[in-house]
This record gives C-alpha cells, sequence and structure tokens, in this order.
C-alpha cells in the first residue's frame, strides 16, 4: 500500500460540532478576539499535505463546502463559515532555502516575520507582510502588500510555482507551464481560491544593506498641512521608502491625537538610504514636529516590533480600506471624519503613499492604486462592540465615490461589497472557478454566493 493510502486511512486530527475540543479548535483558528458566530460542522488541523487530501475526500464525500486558515489573521474571519468543513493549515510550516538559485519553498503555516528572519540569516529577502504572526498562506493568496513591496512588488508576483490538492483531492502543482489557469487564479484571488495550498515556492532576493526608518509626530491640528504634503509628494517619493502615515488618538510623541510619519526605507547603503528620505527631512513640515528622527538603522524584527504596537492582542477589531487616486481637496473632509470620529487608540487610520508601475505580470491581482487607506477599530471588550463596530465600515462607504477597490488583506467585503479585482480577471477567475470546482465546493468571497 502507497504512502497516500497508508495515511488516508490513519485519518487526521478533526473535531465535529458539538464534540469535546470543537470550540477550541474554532476559537484558535481566529487572531481577532471577535469571533464570528459562525459554526462549521467539521474542523481539521492538518499536519501535511495526506491530511490535507483527506480531510478534502471527506468534504466531498459528505457534500460539505470547503475554507481553508493558515495564520487565522483574516480580520473578518472569511474562514470561519456557517456549516462545512473548515481546513486548518497552521500546524504546516516547513521551509527550505537554495541561497545559490535564489529560490524558497514554505508551507502555508508559516509566519511571514519567521520566514524574514529563516532567510535574512542566509543574507536573503522576502516582502512579507508587514504585522507579526500573518501567516503565509492567506498572505500571498490575497495578493501580499508587504516589507519593501514597493520595489519587488506584491508578494505574489514572486510566487513562481505552487503545490496544490484539487477539489477532488488530487496532489497537483502548478506553475507558469503547468496547470496556468491554476497559477493565474492563485496570484491574487485571496480568500475565493478554489484549490488548498499546500506549498509556495518563491523567487527569493538578496537582503538590502540597510535598512531603516525615518519618523515624524504631528498633532492632529496639522492634519490637512500633513496630508497635502504626502499627496503632492507620493509620486516622487523613491521606491526604496514605503511612507505611512498613522493617525491616532495616542500618536507618538505627541501625547494625544495626532499623525506618525513613519518612512521605512530599504537601501544598498547607508548613504543611498539617507538621500532617499531626504524628501522627508527638508520638506515644509520640518520646523512642525513634535517628534523627528531624521534616519535610525533598524533590524527587521525591530520593525514588526513598532508596527505591532498598534495591532496588540486580545483585542476586537475591524478593518475595512480603499485604493484612491482621488484630489486630496476631495479626500480631505473624509479625513476629517475619520479623525472626528475615530475611537480610542489601538484604533488608527492607515494611509500608505503606493504609486504603482503601469503594469504588472498577467495575475488575478490587479486592483491598486497611487494612496491607500486603511481603518482599523479595535477595542477590548465585548460590550463596546455596538459603539465601536461599524466606524471602519461607515466612514469607507462615506467615501466609496473616491475609491478605485479594495485590498483582500483588509477587506470587509460580508458588510461592503467593494471591487478587488478588475471586472475582466472577476470574470475570469469566476470561468475558471466554473470549470475547477463546478460544484462550488470552495466557499468564494464573503458577500457572493
Amino acid at each position: 500500500m502507497d504512502t497516500l493510502n497508508r495515511k488516508l486511512l490513519v485519518g487526521q486530527v478533526s473535531f465535529r460540532r458539538g464534540e469535546p475540543g470543537y470550540e477550541d479548535a474554532r476559537r484558535a483558528t481566529m487572531w481577532n478576539a471577535r469571533l464570528p458566530d459562525r459554526f462549521p460542522d467539521v474542523i481539521v488541523q492538518a499536519q501535511d499535505v495526506y491530511d490535507v487530501v483527506a480531510a478534502v475526500r471527506l468534504a466531498k464525500r459528505e457534500g460539505l463546502r470547503l475554507s481553508v486558515r493558515s495564520g487565522g489573521h483574516s480580520w473578518a474571519g472569511n474562514h470561519v463559515r456557517e456549516g462545512g468543513l473548515l481546513l486548518d493549515l497552521s500546524a504546516m510550516k516547513t521551509v527550505t532555502v537554495d541561497k545559490a538559485a535564489l529560490r524558497a519553498t514554505t508551507e502555508p503555516g508559516r509566519a511571514g516575520h519567521e520566514l524574514a528572519t529563516l532567510l535574512g540569516r542566509q543574507g536573503l529577502f522576502f516582502p512579507t507582510g508587514h504585522c507579526k504572526g500573518v501567516c503565509v498562506g492567506g498572505y500571498l493568496l490575497q495578493g501580499g502588500f508587504g516589507w519593501h513591496s514597493r520595489t519587488l512588488g506584491p508578494a505574489c508576483q514572486s510566487v513562481i510555482g505552487l503545490d496544490l490538492v484539487t477539489v477532488d483531492g488530487d496532489i497537483v502543482h502548478a506553475s507558469p507551464t503547468e496547470n496556468t489557469d491554476l497559477y493565474w487564479a492563485a496570484r491574487g484571488s485571496g480568500p475565493g481560491f478554489f484549490c488548498v495550498v499546500t506549498r509556495f515556492h518563491l523567487r527569493v532576493y538578496p537582503k538590502p544593506s540597510v535598512i531603516g526608518f525615518a519618523m515624524q509626530s504631528f498633532a492632529i491640528d496639522r492634519l490637512e498641512e500633513v496630508f497635502r504634503f504626502a499627496h503632492e509628494v507620493g509620486p516622487e517619493v523613491p521606491k526604496s521608502v514605503e511612507l505611512q502615515l498613522l493617525m491616532s488618538r495616542n500618536a507618538t510623541g505627541v501625547g494625544g491625537p495626532g499623525i506618525e510619519v513613519f518612512a521605512p526605507v530599504f537601501a544598498d547603503g547607508y548613504r543611498d538610504a539617507v538621500r532617499d528620505l531626504e524628501f522627508l527631512n527638508k520638506g515644509p513640515l520640518r520646523r512642525k514636529t513634535a517628534l523627528k528622527v531624521p534616519f535610525a538603522p533598524s533590524t527587521m524584527n525591530l520593525m514588526y516590533l513598532a508596527v505591532m504596537t498598534h495591532y496588540p492582542a486580545q483585542h476586537r477589531y475591524v478593518v475595512d480600506n480603499m485604493w484612491t487616486r482621488a484630489p486630496i481637496d476631495a479626500l480631505l473632509p473624509g479625513l476629517h471624519k475619520i479623525a472626528a470620529t475615530m475611537p480610542p487608540a489601538p484604533s488608527h487610520m492607515l494611509w500608505l503613499n503606493w504609486a504603482p508601475p503601469p503594469t504588472r505580470p498577467d495575475m488575478a491581482f490587479s486592483v491598486e492604486d497611487s494612496i491607500y487607506v486603511a481603518l482599523y477599530g479595535g477595542w477590548k471588550h465585548a460590550a463596546d462592540d455596538e459603539k465601536y463596530s461599524t466606524w471602519a465600515t461607515e466612514r469607507m462607504r462615506e467615501m466609496a465615490p473616491l475609491s478605485s477597490g479594495c485590498q483582500l488583506a483588509d477587506e470587509n467585503l460580508g458588510q461592503r461589497p467593494a471591487r478587488f479585482v478588475t471586472d475582466e480577471n472577476l470574470r475570469r477567475l469566476d470561468a475558471i472557478r466554473s470549470e475547477r470546482d463546478p460544484q462550488s465546493r470552495f466557499h468564494s468571497y464573503m458577500g457572493r454566493p
């Protein structure tokens, strides 16, 4: 008997609804403390590809719809659906690295910050996600909006192959030359993908010689000046720099409501890093800062720690976002209302000057724009759900006429449908889904059948 059949007979760790351990397993699939009031019929905790095959075949036998979880950082809990089978891949973490070939493979449950550390020890780099704990499975499928992505592109652009389990439980490989329809769909379809990825094959890069950041903080009464400046300089910001503006009620160096201007830089040398940040340090606001750090060398670990101060664990989160190229005068009324209605920290607004190139490789990922705006509502106690849970989506709904779409990483499609790939690519995705998953066994996007 071959290895696959032996493993399928052994079975895997699973929990049926109502059984001991089920609720702990359901709770463990969400990082967000705001667990959706939805209950899968079965939760399977896969240890390897054979468990995945067994789970998919179980779902087929019992007529169960499938959802997949790698790290559980979906703010909206896309993977936690009512009924069906929830396949938890978080235990699948194996990474291999071929330094000479600039190649790596990773299973979906490996956290991005861990992958960054493993690669960094060999002088290598990959555009992993900005938040600590986000696993690569969902991150790479939805596009991969990460460190140094303004130069390297969304992380899915560096996916050169995938090992997949299809809806029938078959193991296949997808690449530019094999199962090309699945390769195209996997790079950007996010939670709407209709296979299970068990391994990603990645192109990796030499680690930048210098990693660091500049930072400035401003009181909230400088809102218009700060955002006008960011909007104006956005197209000219060097690709090595991520110009981020974070607005909250507890801005660093302000001691109250304000805006942190954080500019990570990934450069070939110290002088290059300082040169690439000159637009900030010579800007018209330089004498109006409450706090100023012209340039500070950093490590990836410190960058992750800085980001996670805004995303504490054991909090309840609701998130929404938009891409835009709207004029600043059109955006300012919405920005003022966001500031006026913002819940207490850790709730915040993120503005990122993105400025994508004119073209990308042909892949499902297809919606991005000059500026990214995301709202993160976060609070500690369930008693405050009614007070804070609609803030992010209400503000984004009001600004929707200025939006060109949303990013799947921070989507809230179940509450506010938005364009996440181009219309042409959505039609192509739906056509591939109809062929590869004709019975719609894999769940589609929230808000879609």
